[in-house]
């Protein structure tokens, strides 16, 4: 894992963006369109940029040979269709997870490397390629990092080194905020809950530099804490101050996060209580609450006019930093600042910062056995601080017409499934139906890339150097962002970029969105059987767009408001159903003892529930009465379940799979590959299962929502 630059928490990366199909490793800040038109993929450019296929990895699909015959499939459909590939695919070393994910991924990052390779070669470079050229080449020029060892941010401690008093330590944080740099909380634009169609400012909690609240209490996560506390006094004695210092003040890094831990929500509160996110105050109101940090004067400092409300989100969390301003010793906050200040820029600082901080973030927390090499590391910073404008340049290689034209049938055969599932349920009244087709009415599909591309024009990158230019952007995509506040929703906007091996579903516009790097085996082959591709992306279709009937979802209007539209007897049918789906994931549990949560994972087990079921209907349909073929000797049926499973193979080193249980709204793969079939009777009919057999669910346990 990197860690990057302290970067503003937009609410799209706690809300849309984690409604995804699936969580991915790294700091990778989504970006998004707004002004300048798109050109086709295969416009003309400057320099012409190519692509040489036999440089790329393969891809991973389902084979035959895959199947384990020693296992039986109504007993663990994963060890059926994945323990040979699994067991034959242990976790690269510069890796924490290994599977279909990110087997794709290491082919988008193939392309990438090559197209950024071009960017730099190329002297006369404009526009985007002249951002991707430019990083690239100060990123790989690793004599020059070094040689600048601590330098580039030694303005930054200086002004740290002098914080004397309470009102010395708030400009400081408003001053490193309007850089981008907001070490305490998220700042920035995203749609108003009360009225998607414009954006508002929005603050959330942060400040912890473990992954969640849990880490600094958890006697299982000890040793993690410990092991942070360590490398808060090496980053520190790294910047510059004595052993014994350093030693000291880590402790002092680590009472006050803590303290701000404590007042913060856990990552499953956050994930399965949206509502968490909206507290919509006056200026007048918050500055009461905050009263050694006045947002009426944090407004004026990051330059955005003063609003008639804002969200203030975990008020708590907030009152608690106010209180820390004034009583924690300004050698604390000194301690805290300039350790935060090093280990967010230590990625693109010299080869000691680098390892230090690979050392915890990827080795003791994750268990990742090898850093990255340097330009897979380079090429993760141009995807979260320039990562639409290299999108540009990747569609215009790696992304076929011809595979945009098909996943428009396949969401158009999807959607008409996923309708008539919802005429069809048994358990709704025509009331709540009726509001469940409106929202069905509304759903916007993306696919592949944005219609317009966001404007770069502003970014001032060059040769000279790397952390220069991530300083630039950083600062140049927080200001972009604030300038949403206040204005119209740009519904042309995405939140991954084209070449992320993902997709995801975004309530508050009501959009379901596809980047074309996941379009590919063994999600989507525009050679392949239906039965392969509706398992494969045609589930991933159907679960974006259950996600907007899942627990959290459903609490989204057709318009994207937040609001109720359930009669209360359906939502008690309904928590009744999704209680039963948590129940399953709680009784799941890892080869080392790891328990599952069932909670924390339930919108996403809502989305696979459904997803897969949406999908199985849409291929009954697309196929008809057509004879089954029999490929390789597999029914269709068959092959619709074995691509399922394929798409959730995954290995995890033990420490990964750790933080996951913790902190990641999907359950480990092998749950999913197996949780959602293990409900659908179509499953065990197409492997001859019976009654009593593992991978069938008692009638009074199987979960049907939607």
């Amino acid at each position: 894992m990197q860690v990057t630059l302290n970067k503003p928490q937009v609410l799209l990366l706690s809300l849309a963006v984690s409604l995804a199909l699936a969580a991915c490793n790294g700091d990778k800040t989504p970006s998004t369109a707004v002004d300048a038109a798109a050109p086709s993929p295969a416009a003309p450019t400057a320099k012409a940029l190519t692509l040489d296929e036999s440089k790329l990895p393969p891809v991973n699909r389902f084979e035959k040979a895959d199947i384990d015959d020693s296992k039986n499939a109504c007993v663990d459909l994963n060890a059926y269709a994945n323990g040979k590939w699994l067991a034959a695919n242990p976790v690269p070393g510069d890796r924490t997870s290994w599977g279909a994910f990110e087997m794709l991924d290491e082919r988008s990052v193939g392309v990438q490397h090559q197209l950024a390779e071009q960017a730099a070669a190329d002297a006369n470079a404009t526009g985007v390629e002249k951002i991707v050229g430019d990083f690239w080449s100060t990123g790989m020029d690793e004599a020059k990092i070094n040689a600048q060892g601590i330098a580039p941010i030694q303005d930054r401690l200086d002004a740290i080194a002098k914080l004397a008093d309470k009102d010395q330590i708030a400009d400081y944080l408003r001053t490193s905020a309007a850089r981008g740099e907001n070490f305490l909380f998220g700042f920035g634009a995203e749609a108003d809950f009360k009225d998607s169609s414009m954006n508002m400012a929005y603050a959330m909690q942060g400040g912890l530099g473990l992954p969640d609240k849990g880490y600094y209490f958890d006697k299982d996560k000890k040793d993690k804490l410990d092991a942070y506390e360590q490398h808060v006094a090496k980053t520190l004695e790294l910047s510059g101050v004595p052993a014994a210092d350093a030693a000291a003040q880590a402790k002092s890094v680590i009472a006050f996060e803590t303290r701000l831990a404590k007042a913060s929500k856990s990552s499953e509160e956050m994930s399965r209580d949206v509502s968490l996110y909206y507290n919509p105050v006056t200026l007048a109101e918050a500055d009461k609450l905050t009263p050694n940090f006045p947002w009426t004067r944090f407004f004026e400092s990051q330059g955005v006019a003063a609003p008639e409300k804002f969200s203030l989100a975990i008020p708590a969390f907030h009152e608690e930093v106010s209180k820390a301003i004034a009583d924690t010793a300004p050698a604390t906050w000194q301690a805290y600042l300039r350790f935060h200040t090093v280990d967010g820029a230590a990625p693109y600082l010299s080869d000691a910062f680098v390892q230090e901080n690979y050392n915890f973030y990827g080795k003791a927390l994750r268990g990742q056995q090898e850093i990255k090499p340097r330009w897979k590391r380079v090429l993760s910073t141009i995807e979260s601080d320039a990562g639409e404008a290299f999108g540009q340049m990747y569609v215009k290689v790696a992304f076929s017409p011809d595979s945009k034209a098909k996943m428009e049938k396949l969401v158009d055969n999807l959607r008409a499934a996923l309708k008539t599932r919802i005429e069809n349920l048994e358990w709704m009244s025509d009331e709540t139906k009726k509001k469940a087709i409106a929202k069905w009415e509304t759903f916007t599909p993306k696919i592949g890339y944005p219609d317009k591309w966001r404007d770069w024009s502003g970014l001032s990158t060059s040769r000279d150097s790397y952390i220069g230019n991530v300083l630039a952007a950083t600062e140049f995509n927080y200001k972009w962002n604030l300038s949403k506040i206040g204005k119209p929703v740009d519904k042309t906007e995405w939140g991954m970029t084209p070449q992320t091996v993902n997709a995801y579903y975004n309530p508050l516009q009501n959009e379901i969105v596809f980047p074309a790097a996941i379009l590919q085996p063994p999600f989507f082959d525009p050679n392949a059987d239906d039965a392969t591709n509706y398992g494969g992306i045609g589930a991933v279709i159907g679960h974006e767009m259950t996600h907007g009937y899942d627990d959290q979802g459903a609490r989204f209007g057709p318009t994207g408001n937040f609001e109720q539209w359930w009669t209360d007897a359906d939502g008690k049918a309904f928590a009744a159903r999704t209680g039963k789906l948590v129940d399953q994931f709680n009784g799941y549990t890892t080869a080392d003892g790891g328990k599952v949560n069932g909670n924390l994972t339930l919108g996403e087990n809502i989305a696979d529930l459904g997803g897969l079921a949406t999908a199985y209907d849409a291929m009954k349909k697309a196929v008809g009465d057509t004879p089954d073929p029999m490929t390789d000797g597999l029914s269709r049926d068959q092959r619709f379940f074995l691509n399922w499973a394929t798409v959730w193979r995954r290995n995890f080193t033990p420490d990964e799979l750790k933080v996951r249980l913790t902190t990641d709204p999907h359950a480990p793969a092998n749950f999913r590959a197996i949780g959602t079939p293990s409900n659908m009777p179509a499953f065990a009919a197409a492997f001859q299962c019976k009654a009593g057999d593992p991978m069938v669910r008692a009638d009074d346990k199987k979960v049907v929502i939607w």
